[in-house]
């Protein structure tokens, strides 16, 4: 028989099994389709090795008006600007209260807040302080013994709605101290990593369940929400503040609540979701308070006057103003595409649209029934936006759309649904890329995303941490990612894992279906692999990759019980025992002088094939390898 090309459809799909998939992908790993063909993904490298406090779910990048970069993230303890080119984090985060704790109404009658037991456990007394466990404070003013200690800043762990505890880098011998002077800053309320269930009283809303029937529901996590107002920037975390940072100031000043600018009026004090608008500059907030009022309306959309950030209240001569939508209970996701405002209810997606004076902001319904699972979801890319819903995806070119996927089944049925706040999407404009990361079922943290490549309708997936994305900027001209180190990365950087000090290899694998000779009518034998691989961009000297072919009895059955050496799994016999070879570029030019052919011995009813790497400095592209097949009998 003539030599069998083994050239697959492009993507992979895990919409059947992987026999009727024939001719196409089926698992893989940090891989990406180009033109067709599959080849691994590029590498990533911390920006700087200084880390940040807490898990960052946000970035926002933009540049000042004589040309600064920067790059601002929030975490859920903190939040931080930075200069693009790397270095140190810059904690801006709001002071929400500055008070004198021996102020209080009822004041400790040692005239001193601090309070020693000759450990490094201090507690501390401030009537209401209204910390959380977490929040962070920073005295001032301390005098006597222990000043230079209790002048700095402190993490808390909460007592009492009057009393919390700090811990100090010495021992303070029991007593009391600090004086009546002291001042303590507190930071806004610290917000959790991951949902966490609620179960019984409170746990849902008023009137949720029937009498007597428990209610579950998750905890929000601190994502916070952010746009640059020219050079400055507005921030907020999600259902708390709007905050306003001035570039002129520099990046150690914190910022501060827009309410308390000068001109301030009416500015909202709780929003789901804040920006700036590119038409004529206005600033809207999403599900926020009425005018007049301090309940949160999570339909209400509010914004000031144009050019202006802290007036917000309408008259004849601004064009301050509010829309409330009617199709759902609450504003879940919002995004700035071409002249429109993108807006995601949990259950329609809107267009808000710049009309001017007197309406100003109209809003017109694209499509009901309509679902986004996260708030951070969606991406756009070359004009059109792309979302994660329940249980499918969606895009938009001005028309609501959904999309095939061909990894849908595996996706949601390996997606924890308690922790859908921690998805989020971002664009790889460069490889035509939407990627969404998210938690495996089992998982409370990030750990896989799914691709879709929008050029190619292809699709594929990879175990990968990440807890943040932002594409092409001013700030990058490649993606940038915060990880659970605590760090950002620049991605599509090398070919090698550079997340820290240390350099680790990228492991690498794509499988494909099952194929077979006619209907697998007889088993199959194969003599000779002619691989066909592209080694362009390697650093190795000798870049290899393995190629392994999969013998299966009959569909249904175990793979060989020759050892994978990538893999390590061992399963059924094969007759001919070996199936796998290295693929390997025996020089560093030409590139594509590389391993001519490989003599085997592989038996089976139906086969797959597997290309994978796990050495430092490979880089590598698939291309239509050959098999040397012919008929083999009927039985094993």
């Amino acid at each position: 028989m003539p030599l069998k090309k083994l050239l697959m459809k492009t993507g992979v799909n895990r919409e059947n099994t992987r026999y009727t998939t024939e001719g196409g992908w089926f698992s893989c790993d940090k891989i990406r389709f180009r033109q067709g063909t599959p080849e691994k993904i590029g590498g990533w490298q911390q920006i700087s090795n200084e880390q940040f406090l807490g898990i960052c779910r946000s970035l926002w990048a933009w540049a000042s008006n004589f040309g600064r970069k920067y790059v601002s993230l929030g975490t859920n303890l903190k939040y931080y600007i930075a200069e693009a080119s790397g270095g140190a984090y810059y904690d801006v985060t709001p002071i929400r209260k500055t008070v004198n704790p021996m102020l209080g109404p009822t004041p400790p009658g040692s005239g001193n807040p601090f309070a020693g037991d000759g450990t490094t456990t201090v507690t501390v007394t401030d009537v209401a302080h209204g910390c959380v466990t977490g929040d962070f404070v920073t005295f001032s003013g301390a005098t006597g013994t222990y000043n230079s200690i209790f002048n700095a800043e402190f993490q808390v762990t909460v007592l009492t709605v009057d009393t919390y505890t700090i811990t100090t880098g010495s021992s303070i011998a029991a007593g009391s101290y600090g004086g009546a002077a002291v001042i303590a800053a507190y930071q806004v309320n610290v917000g959790d990593e991951t949902q966490t269930a609620l179960t019984g009283w409170s746990a849902g809303s008023w009137g949720a369940g029937g009498w007597g029937t428990g209610v579950t529901s998750t905890t929000a996590i601190r994502i916070w929400n952010h746009y640059n107002f020219g050079e400055d920037l507005i921030f907020g975390p999600k259902d708390g503040g709007m905050y306003y940072w001035d570039e002129t100031a520099g990046v150690t000043t914190r910022g501060v609540a827009i309410s308390s600018l000068s001109g301030a009026s009416d500015v909202p004090i709780i929003q789901r979701l804040l920006m700036v608008s590119d038409t004529s500059r206005f600033v809207l907030a999403f599900g926020c308070n009425d005018y007049g009022s301090i309940l949160q309306d999570t339909m209400l959309i509010r914004w000031s006057d144009q050019e202006s950030a802290v007036n917000w209240t309408p008259s004849a001569t601004n064009q301050a103003g509010s829309v409330r939508l009617s199709h759902g209970s609450a504003i879940e996701a919002v995004a700035q595409v071409r002249q429109e405002i993108l807006v995601w209810t949990d259950t329609a997606i809107y267009s808000l649209q710049y009309l001017g004076p007197p309406v100003v902001w109209g809003s017109q319904l694209l499509s009901d029934n309509i679902s986004i699972v996260s708030d951070r979801a969606w991406a756009t890319a070359t004009g059109v936006t792309y979302w994660m819903g329940n249980e499918k995806f969606y895009m938009y070119d001005g028309r609501v759309q959904n999309i095939v996927c061909d990894l849908r089944q595996y996706v949601f049925s390996d997606l924890n649904f308690d922790q859908l706040q921690q998805v989020f999407a971002g664009t790889n404009e460069q490889f035509n890329e939407v990627w969404w990361f998210y938690c495996s079922a089992n998982s409370t943290v990030v750990d896989k995303y799914v691709i879709y490549n929008y050029v190619e309708k292809a699709w594929y997936y990879g175990n990968l941490g990440r807890t943040a994305w932002i594409d092409t900027s001013v700030a990058s001209a490649i993606p940038i990612a915060a990880d659970y180190n605590r760090r950002l990365l620049n991605h599509e950087v090398g070919v090698d894992d550079n997340a820290t000090t240390s350099t680790l290899p990228i492991e690498a694998y794509i499988t494909s279906s099952e194929f077979d000779i006619e209907d697998g009518h007889n088993f199959g034998f194969v003599w000779r692999v002619l691989p066909d691989v592209n080694f362009t961009g390697s650093t190795a000297n000798n870049p290899s990759m393995q190629l392994t072919l999969l013998p299966l009895q009959n569909s249904g059955s175990g793979y060989t019980r020759g050892v994978d050496p990538v893999a390590l799994v061992t399963s059924d016999m094969s007759v001919a025992g070996e199936n796998s070879f290295p693929v390997v570029r025996s020089a560093t030019v030409p590139v594509d002088r590389y391993t001519g052919q490989v003599n085997i011995r592989v038996r089976g009813r139906q086969m797959s094939i597997k290309a994978a790497s796990t050495g430092l400095g490979v880089q590598w592209q698939l291309g239509a390898t050959r098999i040397d097949i012919r008929p083999d009998g009927r039985k094993s």
